[in-house]
């Protein structure tokens, strides 16, 4: 990614730390966090040290090492080739689409417990199609225009972040809590945590998403690192604060993975005065959070896919772009029709709302989990090819980097493995079916697209010789968002 030299070094460790912070926080976390049960903050605690630390040390060593690649898309390039940096490009860019009927299920579900009881599922997927499109067009605007929708949604997240938690301990220590949230309780219950650990593995991912802008930041090698590690923790200590005030204010039992932020403000606040308002304005911009998270994603991975198309490693009809102001049009316009069709289908498929939701969720977590496998994959490569560069970081030792990645390679398959099949369960062939095959479908359509861009770009450089090695970049003509490179795009 290429900067203006007058704006190279534009942005200090804060403004990188709270970058990172307005990436990967996302309200609806608390909830899928608070489905572990009573055991969510241990496993929290289990998971920053055996899997957040390692990953965040390795996503440093790489983002300073490589200052100037522009992320992982570029980190697997350039350690695997241009055909596995498409397929990356095109992992991001589906799992958006995935991801998107997910979050806007859980929508439908918490607008329906907060201000619709009678609604039904249908209803709910009805909305998740109006704001698939509305997004979409949100994406065909001036970046001037659709900026705002991303940056008024971070200070919500933390309002209501901050709302369930000191609103959950209130509750907990005037009416005793619901849950024994003690360590020897979680010891004694570990296995009612162990389907939700791809989960927090996945709350864990997306701090490298800082690299991208690496060339505008002052002293990468430095603040680099500590940016990264001070924006995941606290991120983390956002997910355990709001978990632990859901928990202590709702009974493990009646937790609903898609409106327990409805249950949690209702129980929260039934008691005081405007009580109802008051969770009904809190739930208003819990939604809204939501609603925003998936624009700034699909600002950055839309806007990653046209390039991707006009650098002919993805086939044309993602490259077009609105005339005048450069948005992605032909991208986001594919990203709500499939992101639309999956809604429907799935629709059809299964039972509950609640249901509905963990297929769509499992099926665009897997292909996001996905690319970090290659990420640290590349990282072993890359530091064994190149030589270490003077004043960057570097994961101390000649063995412990290569520890600190095959540990991570070995959680981010266990995570994998665990959303098909939970130990000491019988294996669900109904899940499996819908799920897998929904991911290899995924695997061989991006297969595909891959040989048709690239048999594209090799006629376009046949004809036009002077195109021999001419690549495109992972930025915009509109700017830089957060998430430009990548999903979660949890």
């Amino acid at each position: 990614m290429s900067h203006n030299p007058q704006h190279k070094k534009a942005l200090s460790a804060l403004d990188i730390t709270l970058y990172t912070i307005s990436a990967i926080l996302l309200v609806d976390q608390i909830a899928l966090s608070a489905a572990v049960g009573a055991s969510a903050i241990f496993w929290w605690l289990v998971v920053l040290v055996l899997f957040f630390i390692p990953n965040t040390l390795v996503t440093a060593e790489l983002g300073t090492r490589y200052p100037e690649q522009g992320g992982i898309y570029a980190w697997i390039r350039d350690a695997f080739g241009t055909r596995w940096g498409a397929r990356i490009t095109w992992l991001y860019w589906i799992n958006i689409a995935l991801w998107m009927p997910a979050v806007f299920i859980m929508f439908g579900a918490i607008f329906s417990a907060l201000y619709w009881p009678q609604l039904s599922l249908w209803g709910q997927i009805g909305i998740g199609l109006a704001l698939c499109w509305l997004t979409a067009a949100i994406n065909c605007l001036p970046l001037r225009l659709s900026k705002w929708i991303p940056n008024l949604g971070t200070p919500l997240k933390f309002l209501v972040i901050l709302t369930l938690g000191i609103g959950g301990l209130w509750y907990g220590l005037q009416h005793g809590f619901a849950n024994d949230l003690s360590l020897a309780h979680s010891l004694e219950r570990l296995d009612e945590g162990l389907a939700y650990i791809p989960v927090i593995v996945y709350g864990c991912l997306g701090v490298e998403l800082i690299s991208a802008e690496s060339g505008a930041i002052r002293n990468p090698h430095r603040n680099i690192p500590r940016a990264m590690l001070v924006a995941g923790l606290l991120t983390a200590a956002c997910y355990i604060f709001g978990t632990l005030g859901v928990l202590a204010a709702v009974p493990a039992e009646r937790i609903d993975t898609v409106d327990i932020i409805a249950v949690s403000l209702r129980e929260l606040f039934a008691s005081a005065a405007f009580g109802e308002t008051l969770a009904l304005s809190v739930g208003g911009a819990a939604l809204l959070t939501f609603f925003s998270t998936m624009v700034t994603w699909t600002l950055g991975g839309n806007c990653a896919m046209a390039e991707a198309g006009a650098a002919r490693e993805m086939p044309a009809a993602f490259a077009k772009k609105h005339p005048q102001h450069g948005a992605p049009v032909g991208a986001a316009l594919l990203t709500s029709a499939l992101s639309s069709s999956i809604l429907l289908l799935y629709g059809i498929m299964a039972g509950t709302a609640e249901e509905l939701f963990w297929n769509l969720f499992s099926f665009s977590a897997i292909i996001f989990l996905m690319p970090y496998v290659g990420m640290h994959l590349a990282y072993l490569k890359l530091r064994r090819r190149d030589a270490p560069r003077a004043g960057c970081f570097r994961v101390p030792g000649t063995w412990l980097h290569r520890v600190l990645a095959c540990n991570c390679i070995l959680i981010l398959g266990m995570a994998i493995a665990l959303f098909f099949w939970v130990p000491g369960e019988p294996l669900d062939w109904y899940i499996l079916g819908q799920v897998g095959t929904g991911v290899l479908a995924t695997l061989l359509l991006g297969e595909y697209l891959v040989r048709l861009g690239e048999k594209a770009r090799k006629a376009s450089e046949t004809a036009d010789p002077s195109r021999v090695g001419a690549g495109g970049t992972m930025g915009c003509t509109q700017g830089a968002l957060p998430g430009a490179e990548s999903r979660r795009m949890p």
